[in-house]
């Protein structure tokens, strides 16, 4: 991202994975090489403006300095679901994104002035566990309108205390994984193009073309948008269950080939890609998890 060319919008904040059964997913992910953060409950704002109140989620997370991937559970089902968790499990088959905000009062009137209707700005709270004693996260958060997300809920975020969110003990892991590379977009071909120029508008960035992939690099992690027809070439044997899809993500790691020796030696099949490897869908928590070389 140049000087000339920079935005509110600059990296990919998390990747989140929805799921009614947390301990299993932490279980999975911890044999897949990453280091999980403490169970921390939500506490989300039910409007622009309003308190943070207890939620039916709660998480866990593989953190990595700037980017994480959150094990996002619904702990408590019958609490109250002021975001829509219930639903968004429901409605979308592959991952849920944050994108990350400089400022996100700028984020939210240029997604207003480009016509991509958010539910406002509204805050969020968890507290976690540090070396000092409990402390409190805050960050907020605008969401774009589920019209103009098909493909999964997207939101962008400012943190407020990142240095309660990547804690140092919490960004070491036994698969080297150093953040997030990027997350796959999967999308009917003859709708690249309006795909393509939906994000651009979102992101506020530019599009870079690799061959039948279009590439939106941020200044932390990257969009990449494929045409189905091509999804072999980047995902040998993973096949959609929906179109457009938010379908996969990606690390990076330290050392590749001692990541897949981890991988492998936990009992976890992988599959080669032309940039390193992944873990299949049915093995990696309903999206299938590729792990490249930093």
């Amino acid at each position: 991202m140049t000087a000339e060319h920079a935005t509110d919008i600059d990296y990919i904040d998390h990747t989140v994975l929805i799921t009614t059964d947390i301990a299993a997913a932490s279980a999975r992910y911890e044999a897949l090489g990453f280091t999980l953060s403490p169970l921390s409950p939500h506490h989300l704002a039910e409007r622009p403006g309003g308190p943070p109140l207890p939620t039916c989620t709660a998480n866990r997370c593989a953190y990595f300095g700037q980017s994480f991937i959150e094990l996002l559970g619904i702990v408590d089902p019958a609490a109250p679901d002021p975001w829509g968790v219930h639903r968004l499990r429901r409605t979308y088959r592959g991952l849920l994104m944050t994108l990350g905000s400089r400022e996100i009062q700028a984020t939210a009137e240029r997604l207003h002035a480009t016509g991509l209707a958010s539910t406002g700005i509204r805050a969020l709270e968890r507290e976690v566990s540090t070396p000092d004693g409990p402390r409190t996260v805050r960050a907020d958060s605008v969401r774009i309108d589920a019209a103009h997300t098909p493909e999964g809920a997207l939101q962008a975020t400012q943190h407020f205390t990142p240095q309660y969110v990547h804690q140092p003990h919490h960004l070491d892991h036994p698969n080297g994984a150093l953040g997030l590379h990027s997350v796959l977009l999967v999308v009917p071909d003859d709708e690249i193009d309006d795909h393509e120029e939906r994000y651009a508008r979102i992101l506020d960035a530019d599009v870079w073309i690799d061959g039948p992939k279009r590439v939106l690099p941020l200044r932390h992690g990257r969009v990449e948008i494929v045409p189905r027809s091509s999804l072999g070439d980047f995902l040998p044997g993973h096949a959609v269950p929906s179109l457009p899809l938010l379908a996969a993500h990606t690390v990076a790691v330290r050392d590749l080939t001692a990541a897949r020796e981890l991988v492998e030696r936990n009992m976890i099949a992988t599959r080669t890609t032309p940039g390193g490897f992944y873990v299949t869908a049915e093995d990696a928590c309903g999206v299938p998890l590729a792990f490249t070389q930093n």
